[in-house]
């Protein structure tokens, strides 16, 4: 077998490959953007993007219901959007395997919340496998294909941000040839969950899982691994990896598969060892389900349940320190900002002009929160900024207009209903579509609107425009993004109109443009240090003295390595000292 160094993602894909996978869908999002990514440049098998994680989800279980394996990849904070056909799929079970991955974020790399989704195999009674390196991603994903066949229900994979992006060598083996599709199965007591034949299908998952428990105490996903007497250390995932760095001595129990719970393996472990430690990244799920085996345990500190884990916070449990609070970084901090160039910057700009209240959304412009734009007031989930507006604008009779931001790829995936009940109850907020070409923050992927599919190939392109003037608005402006007066223009006439209205400030993201020929240059002398500039926070202006007698006030330096040439900022300067050349 081949041995390569590969990230928990890329070795995901290769599992799903040497599984025979014959369909597969997810949405893009940190960390679990590379699978799909990877697995559409091993296989020839449909690969795809889909609007959001429930359809993506819905898709890989009609795929299933023909008899082939599929697999349906997301974040955690996807899996709450999947979640409706997550539950009853484990009550219809499957046809072909069905393997979900819910990518965990700890610590929110790039994440609003921090979500441990182990509770969502509890909640859903869905058997969850957790792999602690990239050879066991390859491996618990290959498993959980037979899994899921074996027992008749979806499987959940969980990774977290390490296990998803870090590399650790695995030795993979050759693709199956996905099996063909079947004429999809027709069994109405099984698969048409009216209340009558999901009472008899959650009776039969209770004993599905009954079985299922018995697999998860045996050893091939909950291993001991005999070490000192003295300690035993009950952990998974990334956790392990920490823990067996910092007491490699001690007695080990790798949970693989944490629901269903091995109860049976956790009392035997328990009672061979003196001191037991449980050491897990995020929530207390383990430790929980230990202590209601009526067995003691030592556990992290509640200031633990923040954040990613790491060697030496499994130091200080099994020292039992609690830890100190961290010294102050003598590095100065470095917020993200918005690339030099982004076309989100002048639609903030304008909006703080006209003094909006603007909901937000999921996105790189959610960085317009931030000095010195400081202009987005909300950011709850995808989608949330269009309902959120809604309601403020139902309820609130003031002077400030609100406005509602959301990225192309986020309408699309959650904003169209928002927009729906806007028209429906007659709100009168404005929205504004930042439409630039690509799923920005998660890497460029592309999406409906974008007119390509996830292998670049040329696809049908959904006209934003087109949709929102079917859904019922009747003003729609689309304006481009660098185009400061124009767009100024279009946003001062939607926001004061007394109806719904829809600007789709268009601009492809800067990261797609390359190189340009086009720079910005500074004339000192027309410049009068107003700081107008500035106030944009491009990169690629940063603040200089101003000269003698003009107090604290600045002038802008050109940084001609960050300057992409879109010429925000020439539009701005009331002097003419900034010029795009």
């Amino acid at each position: 077998m081949p041995t390569v160094l590969s990230s928990g993602n890329e070795a995901i894909a290769r599992g799903a490959c040497e599984a025979g996978v014959s369909f597969a869908s997810g949405y893009p999002g940190t960390p679990s953007s590379e699978i799909l990514e990877t697995l559409a440049n091993l296989t020839d098998t449909p690969v795809e993007w889909a609007p959001n994680e429930k359809t993506a989800l819905e898709a890989a279980v009609g795929a299933s219901l023909a008899g082939v394996r599929a697999l349906a990849t997301m974040k955690h904070v996807g899996l709450n959007v999947a979640a409706d056909p997550l539950f009853t799929s484990a009550y219809t079970g499957v046809e072909g395997g069905l393997v979900i991955v819910t990518a965990d974020d700890p610590g929110m790399a790039s994440s609003q919340n921090e979500q441990d989704n182990r509770h969502y195999a509890f909640a859903a009674k869905i058997p969850m496998l957790e792999p602690s390196d990239s050879q066991e991603a390859l491996e618990f994903t290959q498993r959980a294909f037979k899994i899921s066949e074996q027992y008749d229900i979806p499987v959940l994979l969980r990774t977290t941000t390490r296990i998803s992006h870090s590399k650790t060598v695995i030795e993979s083996g050759e693709a199956i040839p996905p099996q063909p599709a079947h004429e999809p199965a027709q069994n109405a007591a099984k698969y048409v969950m009216i209340p009558a034949h999901a009472r008899r299908r959650h009776r039969d998952l209770l004993d599905r899982l009954a079985r299922l428990t018995e697999l998860s105490n045996s050893d091939e996903f909950n291993c001991i691994e005999p070490g000192e007497a003295s300690l035993g250390i009950i952990t998974s995932g990334i956790a392990y990896q920490y823990a067996r760095e910092a007491a490699p001595q001690a007695s080990f129990l790798k949970i693989g598969m944490p629901f269903p719970f091995p109860a049976e393996v956790v009392r035997k472990f328990a009672a061979n060892v003196e001191r037991l430690i449980v050491f897990e990244e995020l929530d207390r799920v383990l430790e929980r389900e230990i202590r209601a085996l009526g067995i003691a345990c030592d556990a992290k500190p509640d200031s633990m349940l923040l954040g990613e884990l790491s060697t030496q916070a499994a130091t200080q449990v099994i020292d039992g320190i609690e830890p100190a609070q961290l010294p102050t970084s003598e590095v100065p901090p470095r917020p993200p900002v918005m690339c030099a160039g982004c076309p989100h910057r002048p639609v903030f700009h304008v909006l703080k002009k006209l003094k909006c209240y603007v909901t937000g959304d999921i996105g790189c412009y959610t960085l317009g929160a931030l000095p010195p734009l400081e202009q987005l007031h909300t950011c709850l989930c995808m989608g949330a900024g269009i309902g959120q507006a809604h309601g403020i604008s139902q309820v609130y009779n003031g002077e400030r207009p609100i406005v509602a931001v959301i990225g192309d790829s986020t309408f699309i995936h959650s904003g169209i209903t928002g927009l729906i009940n806007m028209v429906y109850n007659q709100s009168a907020a404005t929205v504004v579509i930042l439409d630039n070409r690509t799923t920005a923050m998660t890497g460029g992927q592309f999406h409906p609107a974008t007119g390509k599919n996830l292998r670049g190939q040329p696809a049908p392109e959904l006209d934003l425009a087109a949709l929102c003037r079917a859904v019922g608005v009747q003003r729609v402006q689309v304006v481009e993004s660098y185009d400061v007066a124009r767009l100024e223009e279009a946003l001062r006439a939607e926001i004061e109109a007394e109806e719904i209205s829809v600007v789709i400030a268009r601009q492809p993201c800067v990261l797609l443009r390359g190189p340009v020929a086009e720079h910005i240059e500074f004339n000192a002398e027309a410049c009068v240090a107003c700081g107008l500039c500035l106030q944009i926070g491009c990169p690629a202006l940063i603040a200089a003295p101003a000269d003698e007698g003009e107090g604290d006030r600045r002038r802008p330096q050109v940084q001609p390595a960050l300057c992409n040439g879109c010429g925000v900022c020439a539009q701005i300067c009331p002097r003419d000292a900034l010029k795009l050349v």
